[in-house]
């Protein structure tokens, strides 16, 4: 098999996306710990299930949602739990999985939180796109995630998408 390199058009794109994502990650890190004590994973854990309905999710839903592995989860969950943010329940309907709960502490500390997030947001991102590139942003990204996903091509690993990997040391 030939080793279909990068163009240097798209070496050069790949560079500026690997700096961006990184810079990006840690602006919004240094935010959080600063502003809540939590990295950006814990945050997004506490901001998806104060979206779901009961402010509650399954946890393979919560995986899901945010694009991890159950296993990886399961760490930042028992963290948030520890600290009263978050609590488990025995799921009802399926024996074998368990529901996230954000709790009123959990949702005081996103409410407070949730302002300094978003400034760091919109100042490190949105304020230096137009309109247009914005839209253009989210075209572009919501198709490499369809294809990472497996959707619309059959070649995609759909079923390699980390919410669905098991550890392999914990067996999650």
């Amino acid at each position: 098999m030939t080793t279909r390199w990068l163009s240097p058009e798209e070496q050069r794109a790949w560079r500026a996306y690997m700096a961006a994502t990184h810079l990006l990650e840690d602006a919004m890190d240094r935010q959080l710990q600063q502003d809540a004590g939590m990295p950006h994973l814990f945050y997004s854990v506490l901001a998806n299930l104060s979206e779901a309905p009961d402010r509650r999710l399954r946890m393979t839903d919560l995986a899901e949602k945010l694009k991890i592995t159950r296993s990886r989860l399961t760490y930042a969950v028992t963290r948030l739990e520890r600290d009263g943010l978050v609590r488990r329940e025995n799921c009802r309907w399926d024996k074998r999985s368990s529901i996230a709960v954000l709790t009123d502490e959990g949702m005081a500390v996103l409410e407070r939180t949730a302002p300094g997030h978003v400034a760091v947001v919109r100042a490190t991102l949105f304020d230096r796109l137009t309109p247009e590139q914005v839209g253009q942003l989210e075209e572009i990204f919501t198709g490499v995630a369809r294809g990472l996903q497996g959707e619309g091509d059959s070649e995609a690993g759909a079923d390699d998408v980390p919410w669905r990997r098991r550890s392999s040391c914990s067996g999650a």
